[in-house]
């Protein structure tokens, strides 16, 4: 049975801010790398469980992009929202961008990709609601979400046809 009901992106998106102290200093003195992805990883879930209804957890994490490094007292804001859904799936982008607030200087430091899956009470994946595209940018998020869920897809063919 198909489900009916949709949610429209703006609807679970979800925006949260951290001050980078020295306790998540790399040997580099920047701030490490696992901190932003389990930071990603767990806005990615609030973004899934508020579209979804239900608990959520991380089925793949299909790519992380580090495009600057963030330093110790920079504000770190992760933005994330739904790209796509499938039955019970969904994949959420999670922009991450540092600020120094004594320069006043803003930096798009990550992108990440993360595919949720959405769980009932007994632990099984459950459909989730169908996703509402609201403007250009829902649009094409949407569109570049589908070409990785296919190459996803492919891989996993891929890999699955060379077992054999």
């Amino acid at each position: 049975m198909e489900n009916k009901v949709s949610k429209p992106v703006s609807l679970s998106v979800v925006s949260m801010s951290n001050l980078m102290g020295t306790s998540y200093a790399n040997i580099f003195g920047k701030v490490h790398g696992g901190i932003i992805l389990k930071k990603a990883d767990e806005i990615a879930y609030v973004c899934a469980c508020k579209h979804a209804g239900f608990q959520c957890v991380t089925a793949s994490v299909d790519r992380v992009d580090f495009y600057h490094s963030i330093n110790i007292g920079d504000v770190v804001t992760f933005e994330a929202s739904v790209n796509l859904v499938g039955r019970s799936s969904l994949e959420i982008g999670v922009k991450v961008t540092a600020e120094n607030l004594l320069k006043g200087e803003r930096v798009h430091t990550n992108t990440c990709y993360f595919t949720m899956v959405a769980l009932d009470s007994n632990g099984k994946p459950t459909e989730v609601p169908r996703l509402e595209l609201e403007n250009d940018n829902d649009l094409r998020r949407n569109v570049e979400a589908q070409y990785r869920r296919q190459q996803r897809l492919d891989q996993r063919f891929q890999k699955n046809t060379n077992k054999e």
